[in-house]
């Protein structure tokens, strides 16, 4: 790869482990999102198999939740997913900067490649636009960081 190529490096996933998460809270566009998620997976390699979807309630079980999966299962990159969108109170913010805190000392407290999947949306709009597989498709890229990630 030439070091000014702004597109992403296809990525062999054949042998690959993958752990996905994915809370409960907005569940139905969770879903989405994951299904976009192990789709790119699929399109890359990655044997249905070996991707394991683990669920939580809310996102902020989701550190401790990778820390046991890393843990007992070793697989060659999680994606932590998520959806949070912004209410009237400060909550929003601290759900998304505690997550986003806790995931990234998990990874390097256990050398473990974590694709950070949290959408944070000011609404509903905001946050099918980014899951849609015909828009913004962020379910795609997370996939795709994980799996760049899991070949470093």
């Amino acid at each position: 790869m030439q070091i000014n190529e702004s597109r992403q490096p296809s990525v062999n996933g054949g042998k690959l482990k993958i752990a996905i998460i994915l809370p409960y809270f907005n569940d139905l566009l969770g879903i989405e999102l994951y299904e976009n998620t192990a789709a790119e997976l699929q399109t890359q390699g990655v044997k249905k198999e070996n991707i394991t979807l683990y669920r939580v309630s809310g996102s902020l079980e989701l550190p401790f939740a990778a820390q046991k999966i890393i843990t007992k299962e070793k697989p060659d990159a999680l994606i932590a997913l998520g959806i949070v969108i912004e209410g009237e109170t400060k909550h929003f913010d601290l759900v998304v900067e505690t997550t986003h805190q806790g995931l990234m000392e998990v990874q390097l407290k256990h050398n473990a490649p974590i694709a950070f999947g949290i959408l944070a949306c000011k609404n509903k709009e905001q946050a099918i636009a980014r899951i849609d597989k015909n828009q913004l498709n962020k379910g795609k890229e997370f996939a795709q960081a994980a799996l760049i990630q899991a070949t470093i």
